[in-house]
């Protein structure tokens, strides 16, 4: 008789149902759904119980992934734009911290800014950020910068050379035709550039383990290591989360994307 079956039968009996006819509905309806029912019940009931410790991990996650893209996106774009338009020792500077952010691991690069860098407590006034957050959000956005700035490169690359003479024609100085003309176009352009990059930096944020902090997959990690036979039940649970989180914003991304596309054969 599998797991659901015999609970069936213990709630049956708790319930002082004399009827074996009754019981054996009971027994069958639960049985009947066992095709489907991946896992026990009972550890799929203490996953349930423990959502709430997984939802403190959920939120640690989320913050930790929006704070990095919008770093990386303040650092990145500027960087991108200096890979393009920039010349001289600012260009190299930048090239060659994108390349050492690139090819150093994730891990390595959060190790240095906690342990060795040694991040301070950020005080908001009606809070505050613990030294490992920050160092979390430091190291995840720098490493997204480095990535940022090639899609930002290659989406200001993109657009035509003609559209910044022409806005140098009608009287916008570099800078201007730059600022109006080329990067409203890469901006739209570079939309379907941060799919990869928010999926890859919510992936990150699992790495953060190594620095003391609890998100998301290092609390499931806390709940089957307290009940070994739940192991598959919490993956499975954690697995939906990150799908939903990358299914929700991919697909907003893809809306955005199609919703700002420039029309082929226009330039705006």
């Amino acid at each position: 008789m599998s797991v659901s079956g015999s609970l069936a039968l213990a709630a049956a009996a708790s319930l002082g149902a004399p009827d074996p006819t009754a019981s054996g509905a009971l027994l069958s309806a639960v049985e009947s759904i066992d095709w489907w029912l991946v896992g026990d019940p009972a550890d799929w009931w203490f996953v349930v119980r423990n959502a709430d410790y997984l939802g403190g991990g959920l939120l640690l996650t989320v913050g930790l992934t929006v704070a990095s893209i919008l770093l990386g996106f303040l650092v990145g774009f500027p960087a991108g734009a200096v890979e393009v338009y920039g010349d001289g020792l600012s260009k190299r500077l930048v090239e060659t911290a994108g390349v050492v952010l690139r090819g150093t691991p994730i891990v390595v690069i959060l190790l240095v800014m906690y342990f060795v860098l040694g991040v301070p407590q950020v005080n908001l006034g009606v809070g505050s950020i613990s030294p490992a957050i920050s160092a979390g959000i430091l190291g995840l956005g720098l490493r997204s910068a480095a990535y940022q700035s090639q899609i930002f490169r290659a989406s200001l690359s993109s657009v035509d050379d003609g559209q910044l003479e022409a806005g140098r024609a009608v009287g916008l100085s570099r800078f201007e035709a730059i600022r109006y003309v080329v990067v409203p176009q890469a901006l739209r352009r570079s939309i379907p550039g941060f799919q990869n990059e928010f999926t890859i930096v919510l992936k990150d944020t699992s790495i953060v383990f190594a620095i003391g902090l609890a998100e998301l997959l290092t609390r499931g990690y806390d709940l089957f290591t307290e009940q070994t036979t739940a192991v598959l039940e919490v993956i499975l649970f954690i697995s939906a989360i990150y799908f939903v989180l990358t299914f929700t914003t991919n697909r907003a991304l893809d809306y955005l994307g199609t919703r700002y596309a420039i029309p082929e054969g226009e330039s705006a």
